[in-house]
């Protein structure tokens, strides 16, 4: 349990807090921005959101750099990605900022990839994320973010990126998921 692997796990122990900030009835008023109004909950959730998918970032560069990358990291990094960005996703279709079509997309190819590595752990060899996986993840916190701020700062000038970045997001996601498949067929079809 090296330290990559400690910031790693922070990731997943921050999303009970996330949710909880989420759901939780917190009347703690309202900022204006423009026309439309940003929940101080929804503010505080977005920032702590952001944290920890910063620590995304954090502890593969001390990973690498350190030369602590190990198969526990290479498991526990994706899986608390696709955990932190789940458990966003099903929040902005409780609060109504997200459509639920995208994110059943999103977390179907989330439970295919996982199912996946799961059947090459089996087989004794561990799949690491894909560039191309990673830039999904990405995009992915990067729609995520704007939908919890309620697209702030860009509701000044009323575009959408929150939402045009969930769109985005959900192309790179599907053609990722296709292609990681693609790529890793042979786990699938060699499998005992």
């Amino acid at each position: 349990m090296n330290l990559p692997n400690k910031i790693t796990l922070s990731r997943i122990f921050l999303i009970p807090i996330f949710i909880i900030l989420m759901s939780a009835p917190f009347e703690w008023g309202e900022i204006q921005m423009g026309d439309r109004e940003l929940p101080i909950a929804h503010l505080a959730g977005a920032i702590l959101f952001i944290v920890a998918s910063t620590t995304d970032w954090i502890d593969g560069y001390i990973a690498r750099k350190y030369n602590l990358v190990t198969n526990l990291g290479k498991f526990l990094d994706p899986l608390a990605d696709k955990l932190l960005v789940s458990a966003a996703l099903i929040v902005l279709v409780e609060i109504g900022l997200a459509p639920a079509w995208i994110v059943i997309f999103i977390i179907s190819r989330e439970f295919a990839v996982t199912g996946l590595r799961l059947v090459a752990a089996g087989e004794g060899s561990v799949l690491a994320a894909s560039q191309m996986g990673k830039l999904k993840t990405w995009i992915q916190i990067v729609a995520i973010s704007l939908l919890l701020l309620h697209n702030w700062p860009l509701a000044y000038i009323d575009l959408p990126l929150g939402t045009i970045s969930l769109y985005a997001a959900l192309i790179i996601t599907v053609y990722s998921g296709y292609d990681y498949f693609v790529k890793n067929w042979h786990v699938m079809r060699y499998s005992k």
